[in-house]
């Protein structure tokens, strides 16, 4: 059985662990605002996005692009999306155990965040970039993962690009999910995100409007598809880092209360040791003094 010392260590001990756990909640807190403002503000932009290029390429009638070519089913590149840091809960956990599903042998890796890339590297999979981003994402980051997993393509070195990341659905609620960015094939509507967190086709709607391009489709959507492609990488990120302070804000608040809960059993545990010793040594006491008489 242990001592009242013993007691009253571990009490201190939990206590300075919810005093550090209290701290890091108030911290993702205050960062899954900010996250989770901007992963918001930038759906109804990605979805507009969706539904321009979606027109404007039915509109350029037999147009083509290098980026939006099917091909046979062959290596694949996958951008994964994962945190820098733990105690986050099951979030990469989740993430990476959709990762595992995919082909090691087909499969190459383009990682964005420090788990990925231990990941990858502990289950001995191919490794072809490995790239860091902030706590608020920036748009050259975005790009310049997007230009890798491009130039991928263009090259023939895979035949398809698809994106892991992490989909924020509430602060409550983050899901995995996988999206292909390339081939771009068949452009269509997409509402991006919404309450289920997922895309749902919306369909086109047909007003009959021309389009005049200048000065040819080519050029127009040839510069507009690289950016479509940059900026989704970018909302991927955003809604990534969404998830991360989410989850983390929780996972600490369930850690403040456990700790709490513990600090209630173990001073309970404390108070009932003490009172068997006080009562044990009145015993003692009483005993003594009979015994003499």
């Amino acid at each position: 059985m242990p001592s009242t010392r013993d007691i009253r260590r571990r009490i201190k001990s939990v206590k300075n662990t919810a005093q550090i756990t209290k701290a890091m909640q108030m911290v993702a807190s205050a960062k899954m605002r900010r996250a989770q403002q901007a992963a918001l503000a930038g759906r109804p932009y990605a979805t507009l996005m969706n539904s321009v290029l979606a027109a404007v390429s039915a509109g350029a009638g037999d147009f083509t692009h290098p980026l939006m070519q099917s091909r046979p089913e062959g290596k694949r590149a996958l951008i994964i999306i994962s945190t820098d840091k733990g105690l986050c809960g099951a979030l990469n956990t989740n993430l990476l155990r959709e990762a595992a599903k995919f082909d090691k042998g087909s499969t190459t890796h383009i990682t964005a965040g420090r788990k990925a890339s231990l990941f990858v590297a502990r289950t001995k999979r191919e490794l072809v970039a490995e790239f860091t981003y902030k706590d608020s994402p920036l748009f050259s980051e975005a790009r310049a993962i997007s230009h890798f997993a491009q130039d991928l393509f263009l090259e023939g070195k895979v035949d398809r690009v698809d994106v892991l990341y992490t989909n924020f659905i509430s602060t409550l609620n983050q899901r995995p999910e996988v999206r292909t960015l390339l081939p771009l094939g068949e452009l269509k509507a997409l509402n991006v995100g919404g309450t289920h967190g997922a895309n749902e086709s919306t369909g086109l709607q047909h007003d009959g409007r021309e389009y005049l391009f200048e000065p040819d489709p080519a050029a127009v959507l040839g510069h507009l598809l690289p950016h479509y492609l940059n900026f989704q990488v970018y909302h991927y990120m955003l809604e990534a880092k969404a998830s991360e302070h989410s989850a983390r804000m929780v996972a600490m608040k369930n850690a403040t209360d456990n700790a709490k809960q513990l600090i209630k059993d173990l001073t309970l545990e404390y108070n009932k040791l003490r009172q068997a010793n006080i009562t044990r040594e009145l015993l003692e006491i009483t005993s003594a003094a009979m015994a003499m008489g």
